[in-house]
């Protein structure tokens, strides 16, 4: 691992302690400037530092190792988006307004359509790779994650690609979608679909 990805492995850490100094000063100096400030720990620092590193470090869509003396950039953007993973009930929260979590996920470099319905509990792994039509109905539990890591002889590999979702597609519950995941406009998946690895969807077939 390179110091790169051991300074962006800190992350966490710091934004876990970073927002505790925020909910102190809460505590301690309740009024608009404290809660601001723990809004902006909880949502804004992650994505404003992901976006950094994007600029500086984009991510390249494909196949790539993690195992080399080369930095990944899908290690230090992950590493961002992990807080949320381990506190999911802050994304959860977003959820519940109407429009939020879209807005969200745009922040990150999704692209989101009109209308959108999330239930409270999906899990979006790699928001930065996920395209969304209009009308699209998210199911209770669904998954979205476009990468994944595997072990080939002596090699870790990363693969990364895009997920695309069409326009009124249906979600069903605990679905659960891989990378380069092409999902058609029209196209309804049955509860407990598992989609992986480049896979198409036409709408009225598998």
């Amino acid at each position: 691992m390179t110091l790169r990805a051991r300074i962006f492995g800190c992350f966490p850490a710091v934004w876990l302690l970073t927002t505790c100094a925020c909910a102190v000063f809460v505590v301690m100096a309740p009024g608009v400037t404290s809660v601001a400030a723990l809004l902006a720990a909880l949502y804004l620092l992650p994505v404003a530092c992901f976006r950094a590193h994007d600029l500086a470090w984009p991510l390249v869509e494909g196949r790539s190792r993690l195992d080399t003396p080369e930095y990944s950039p899908w290690w230090g953007g992950h590493q961002f988006q992990v807080v949320y993973s381990a506190f999911p009930a802050l994304e959860a929260a977003l959820r519940l307004m109407p429009g939020a979590y879209s807005a969200w996920l745009r922040l990150w470099g999704s692209r989101i359509g009109r209308r959108v319905h999330w239930t409270p509990r999906v899990d979006i792994g790699d928001r930065s790779l996920l395209e969304v039509g209009d009308d699209v109905v998210f199911g209770h539990l669904v998954v979205c994650y476009a990468h994944v890591v595997m072990r080939r002889r002596d090699r870790v590999l990363l693969y990364t690609r895009r997920i695309r979702i069409g326009k009124r597609v249906l979600l069903g519950f605990a679905c659960r979608l891989g990378p380069g995941v092409r999902i058609d406009d029209g196209a309804a998946l049955d509860a407990r679909t598992d989609v992986f690895f480049g896979r198409r969807i036409r709408a009225g077939g598998k």
